[in-house]
């Protein structure tokens, strides 16, 4: 339930502790999940044992190490080339994380803030909006992106920016949709009666209540981002020159993969645990920051 501050304000309480005990072991495990993967992006170099990008033609397609054949020196085996399977996972993760949290976040904003004011504004605002959130969710997802990523041109920028340019419209049309039932509910006509602005009541009452649907939001498009670039790398559109990708090893591991099944099967293992990972933690989040749950 919102209270009155002293400053005339109407402020929901914090979830705390028990907060989170209420996202239970979906909150846990998507965050170790999500830590493991950002922690193996940050300390890639530290981590990886070769060099990802070190070719050694005499060392190509070696097994894992626990399959017989298999070297120490290389515990997921090597690829076509004789690279490190298990150094070019661990600096595909970097690629992965890094559009994972800057194409998400960006998306978010803009549509956040699309949300917002069709929302609150209403009538022409909110119709012109909405047109355009309905166009723009007609076309293909995946399609636009390649279509995007393809005119702008390889590269990690044009990765991001296809993604943001696709994807606002999920937090847009999902925020507008929750702004207009919070501004009928009693907190935000108080809010209005004590003499905010409508800027006031949406940024200081209207917006917090939406950080729940936000945080979910924002995780699962973490995950569907990480989607995206995989299927841009693998048709040969995501970023430039010989850095690695999960969705490039995939492309090269499917021409091989009878003879070498680990250079696909490894990063589709990764992606899916991202994936689930991010996911998880959205779910959790909501359960936990959810002020209908902390009642």
């Amino acid at each position: 339930m919102a209270e009155f501050a002293l400053d005339g304000t109407v402020s929901s309480p914090s979830p705390g502790i028990a907060g989170l005990k209420r996202g239970g072991p979906r909150l846990w495990a998507g965050a170790a999940l999500v830590g493991v993967l950002m922690l193996i992006a940050l300390l890639a170099p530290l981590l990886a044992p070769h060099d990802p990008v070190e070719q050694d033609l005499m060392s190509a397609q070696l097994p894992p190490a626990w399959l017989s054949g298999g070297e120490p020196a290389y515990w997921f085996g090597t690829d076509s080339l004789g690279r490190c399977v298990l150094s070019r996972l661990i600096y595909s993760a970097r690629t992965a994380v890094a559009v994972a949290l800057i194409a998400a976040s960006l998306a978010a904003a803009i549509g956040v803030a699309f949300g917002l004011i069709a929302g609150s504004f209403g009538g022409w605002v909110d119709q012109v909006t909405s047109r355009l959130i309905d166009v723009w969710m007609a076309f293909p997802p995946v399609l636009l992106s390649i279509v995007l990523a393809a005119v702008i041109g390889a590269g990690l920028t044009s990765v991001i920016a296809a993604i943001v340019v696709v994807d606002w419209t999920r937090f847009a049309r999902v925020v507008r949709a929750e702004t207009m039932v919070q501004l009928r509910r009693d907190y935000a006509a108080a809010a209005r009666v004590i003499g905010l602005s409508r800027g006031q009541v949406l940024r200081l009452e209207i917006l917090p209540n939406l950080v729940p649907l936000v945080v979910t939001l924002l995780s699962v498009e973490m995950g569907i981002a990480i989607l995206v670039e995989v299927i841009l790398s693998f048709v040969g559109i995501s970023v430039t020159g010989d850095t690695p990708t999960w969705g490039g090893m995939i492309a090269e591991g499917r021409t091989i993969v009878y003879q070498a099944p680990w250079i696909m099967a490894l990063p589709i293992g990764c992606i899916i645990v991202s994936v689930i990972g991010f996911n998880l933690l959205g779910d959790g989040l909501r359960l936990a920051l959810d002020p209908v749950q902390r009642r």
